[in-house]
């Protein structure tokens, strides 16, 4: 391949590349982040730990080092184009670290600097993850928390109990989208066109398609079942904090 030095890449371009395509997808993608740290810091205050749970770019990382710059965060991820996206972003920083691991491998909370963390955020990643290793993963993430920390998993949440709802919701909102204009804004295909193309993340592109393939195989559980695990795994209390027809963000206190 060519010159693939990436001294050069402007990974804040890439980063913001990343946000305008999520966000042709999710509007309210700003909202939920807001929520997120309006949370966080009732609970944890203004200068936590954090581990950025299925990281990707670093887009949770970024808002919440913007909004407390005494704030430390650890992001994993397994998808190693978007982990070298945030890697980019966030050179030179020293409150921040990265952890290339699998959330379905038994020993991936081994491979973390710290024991314990005032909060673990997540946002529009374990629906990638089938029911039986979101519950693993649950465990897991409540034996990282310290009592009186919080869990925040902002995602797709789907009750089929209500399938008139959820047509009628997934209709309008696709409706919405092929109206919307999307402002030079790439959708998911094109913008993993786009990083293939780019000599700093074609390898890692590549290997990104090699363990995943095109996309997700999990599932979408209801907000009910996401709370009723948290709790038998290890939280005192779990609820949403914010919700949008498709999406909920469900805070889970230790």
């Amino acid at each position: 391949m060519a010159d693939t030095d990436t001294t050069a890449t402007d990974w804040h371009a890439w980063q913001e590349s990343w946000d305008r395509q999520q966000e042709w997808y999710m509007p309210d993608r700003e909202e939920r982040f807001r929520i997120m740290l309006d949370m966080m810091e009732a609970f944890v205050g203004t200068e936590p730990r954090v581990l950025d749970l299925a990281c990707g770019t670093g887009s949770i990382t970024a808002r919440l080092l913007a909004r407390f710059p005494g704030a430390t965060s650890t992001g994993v991820d397994l998808d190693p184009a978007l982990l070298t996206i945030a890697r980019g972003t966030f050179e030179g920083d020293d409150r921040v670290s990265f952890v290339e691991a699998d959330l379905k491998d038994p020993a991936w909370p081994a491979r973390l600097p710290h024991g314990a963390y005032d909060a673990v955020l997540t946002a529009t990643a374990l629906h990638w993850l089938r029911t039986g290793a979101l519950e693993a993963l649950y465990g897991q993430v409540a034996e990282l928390v310290r009592y009186g920390g919080v869990f925040m998993n902002a995602d797709h949440m789907i009750d089929d109990a209500t399938p008139r709802i959820n047509a009628a919701e997934s209709a309008q909102r696709h409706a919405r989208m092929d109206r919307a204009m999307r402002g030079g804004a790439l959708d998911w295909a094109e913008w993993w066109q786009s990083a293939a193309k780019d000599p700093a993340l074609a390898v890692p592109t590549a290997r990104r398609f090699e363990i995943y393939g095109a996309h997700a195989d999990g599932e979408m559980p209801s907000v009910a079942w996401h709370a009723r695990v948290l709790r038998e795994k290890g939280f005192a209390e779990a609820r949403p904090v914010w919700r949008s027809p498709s999406d909920t963000l469900l805070l889970a206190l230790k």
